[in-house]
């Protein structure tokens, strides 16, 4: 346990510029005191103590605004940053070094019993405000952004965005897991290339010298050479979740 909290000590002067010494780590880092109390919690736990684990974690979250299940597993380098509202349910697995950030929820979708919270793998990013919800699988690497909602498998090393989550593939690009503003914005491509074929569309009607209303006719519009036709695959991947 002391090795799993050394390395969560460890890395949060790793990613947050802001932290100066030990001492202020120690006494003002919520997300950091949380995974203390889960540590133990966990421990208390795994040894099938009744009522004391879920005790200390409800304590934790009065002081924390932390609420971490003593039966979640989570692995080590873990960090927690600012931490108010993040929620990791009971059965939820969190690999090393994942970054978490504040208003997270791993959680589930139902009432079912067993395995119903989402695993993460190694070195996944998890962005402000993000929802993990279900038995799913992230993949090592995985960058969620901020205010998505995952409810399906994600494959490693590619970034997630969107309600629901849609993954956009990175691949051959390393990103910082601190630099939001790499997130890329599918929805505003998207969009773009459906105006274009409107565009394009309103075009070929002014070309056209149509009859009056009363003798309308069948007309058939020609194709519209280069521009975004609705088999592109870019809206494709966006309409149907781009298969997570």
């Amino acid at each position: 346990m002391f090795k799993t909290l050394a390395a969560d000590f460890r890395i949060i002067f790793e990613r947050d510029p802001a932290a100066r010494n030990g001492l202020e780590v120690l006494l003002c880092y919520p997300g950091f005191q949380a995974l203390v109390c889960h540590r133990v919690a966990h421990w208390l736990y795994q040894q099938r103590l009744p009522v004391i684990p879920r005790l200390l974690s409800h304590l934790s979250r009065l002081l924390t605004g932390v609420e971490i299940h003593p039966g979640a597993r989570l692995g080590q380098g873990i960090f927690i940053d600012h931490g108010m509202g993040v929620v990791i349910g009971e059965t939820a697995i969190v690999g090393d070094y994942c970054l978490i950030y504040q208003g997270v929820t791993l959680g589930g979708t139902g009432k079912q019993s067993g395995k119903r919270h989402p695993t993460l793998a190694n070195n996944v990013v998890v962005g402000a405000g993000a929802k993990v919800l279900g038995n799913i699988q992230i993949g090592e690497n995985v960058r969620i952004g901020a205010g998505s909602v995952v409810l399906r498998d994600v494959p490693s090393d590619c970034t997630v965005v969107g309600i629901p989550g849609r993954v956009i593939y990175r691949s051959g690009v390393r990103v910082d897991p601190l630099d939001h503003s790499q997130m890329p914005d599918s929805e505003a491509r998207v969009i773009r290339m459906l105006l274009d074929r409107i565009e394009a569309l309103e075009d070929q009607l002014e070309g056209l010298n149509l009859p009056p209303a009363e003798e309308a006719i069948d007309v058939t519009l020609a194709p519209v050479g280069d521009r975004c036709q609705l088999r592109d695959r870019t809206i494709e991947e966006f309409l149907d979740g781009a298969g997570i």
